[in-house]
């Protein structure tokens, strides 16, 4: 079901790692080609071409793209009482942890009367897409909003694809979650018209905003990368990806099912176990053919497994096995070792890391209170998960007095004539001019 990977006895550089642990081949430049139509419809159409678009990839034409208020307030009134506090409950929990992200201004005195000040300025106005097409993702809206408010975001709006089952509004919970966080701009629209709607707004029907973010298939992610500068992006996004690095004290049954829990969003997800016992991997392959079997999806984890995407990667060490998952840059990385603690402490390159037997990634994409939107397909080598900070700017407010600008007056024209640019020296030796 699910193939081996030995390295061991090898010294692997990073490259020579990814290459065999290959991601799923996802062809970005092709859906560009293909979403090109459907951004120009965007771009010069009206509401009417966003509904023809719902009825052709959604099967479902909305009565309206706005959902109307009452369809907010109903779907949180008909909401079952147990979702609703599990929301409560999790959202209480995203927002602990958002909330100690906030960074206050500093002032950096450089001399006696000159000053850099730095400010966190948020975003006017942001774009939240929730997926809606194998599943819907109420909690999206909780990873997505939260942040957006507690950076003070002062215009917030979200967009889920409409369903054939509500009307060809977005889910029904989808739309409660907004109604109980209290966002009233809800847009019946998903895919890539949806980012193109956020780009590039459209009369009558929604604002441009000056930002999207948010997970979504490959289109949504197509559209982000070719309306890149026309809008602020969180990601790309792509399919989602598990590493779990254990070793023999680990549980098989926790192993597996950790497995397949992420191999269920998608028929390209990335399942990856790196172990340095076989035992266990024998055990982990025993308990996923049992499993996967008895599971809801399990067509589709099966094939998420059994694909390229999917391995368990047998290392000599849990030494090696760091390298490996650090090579690897994983979206959720779940250590279970002996020492997880101590293990996850050397890891730099991760979207999340969960450690220990009791903190599975179904947590984190829950209510652990950290974000569920994060890097994918190596990303987290360089780029981080949502949070409070992806919606402010840092903006530097300097200010100099006369006698700190004399003194620092020289240095700016010695540096700016080593450029050849004597213009910006020009500019300050200007101001002694009328003394």
């Amino acid at each position: 079901m699910i193939r081996r990977v030995d390295l061991r006895g090898q010294n692997l550089t990073k490259s020579e790692i990814n290459s065999l642990i290959p991601r799923a081949k996802l062809d970005v430049a092709a859906a560009m080609a293909a979403i090109e139509p459907i951004l120009e419809t965007v771009r010069t159409g009206s509401e009417a071409d966003l509904i023809a678009l719902g009825q052709k990839f959604d099967g479902v034409a909305p009565q309206s793209i706005r959902v109307p208020k009452a369809e907010l307030t109903a779907a949180l009134a008909n909401l079952d009482l147990a979702i609703r506090e599990s929301l409560e409950i999790a959202a209480a929990r995203i927002r602990k942890v958002h909330q100690d992200q906030i960074r206050e201004t500093k002032i950096s005195e450089v001399e006696p009367g000159a000053t850099v000040t730095e400010k966190w300025i948020p975003v006017d106005r942001v774009g939240l897409y929730v997926p809606g097409g194998r599943a819907v993702y109420p909690s999206s809206v909780l990873m997505n909003v939260i942040p957006a408010q507690i950076a003070k975001v002062p215009s917030i709006a979200v967009a889920s694809p409409p369903q054939i089952d509500n009307n060809g509004w977005p889910n029904a919970t989808i739309l409660a979650t907004c109604e109980l966080l209290g966002i009233e701009e809800v847009y019946a629209i998903g895919g890539a018209q949806a980012v193109a709607l956020f780009a590039y707004g459209m009369d009558g029907v929604c604002e441009k905003t000056d930002m999207v973010t948010g997970p979504g298939n490959i289109y949504v992610a197509a559209a982000k990368r070719a309306l890149r500068g026309v809008i602020g992006i969180d990601s790309e996004a792509g399919p989602t990806e598990i590493a779990v690095l254990a070793d023999s004290s680990a549980i098989a049954a926790d192993v597996a099912t950790d497995l397949i829990s992420q191999a269920e969003h998608d028929v390209i997800a990335a399942s990856v176990l790196v172990t340095d016992s076989v035992e266990l991997a024998k055990q982990v392959e025993s308990e996923l053919i049992v499993r996967v079997a008895k599971t809801k999806h399990s067509e589709r984890v099966s094939t998420a497994l059994s694909s390229q995407q999917s391995a368990i990667v047998i290392v000599d060490g849990i030494q090696q096995g760091l390298e490996v998952v650090n090579a690897y840059a994983a979206e959720h990385l779940e250590i279970q070792t002996r020492n997880a603690k101590l293990d996850a402490a050397q890891i730099r390159n991760a979207g999340a890391v969960f450690i220990g037997r009791y903190t599975p990634v179904s947590l984190g994409d829950y209510a652990a209170g950290s974000n569920h939107v994060l890097p994918t397909g190596g990303c987290a080598c360089h780029s981080s998960g949502l949070s409070v900070q992806s919606f402010l700017r840092g903006i530097h407010f300097v200010e100099y007095n006369k006698q700190s600008f004399e003194a620092i007056a020289k240095t700016v024209v010695t540096l700016a004539n080593s450029e050849d640019l004597p213009a910006h020296g020009e500019a300050v030796t200007a101001r002694f001019e009328n003394e």
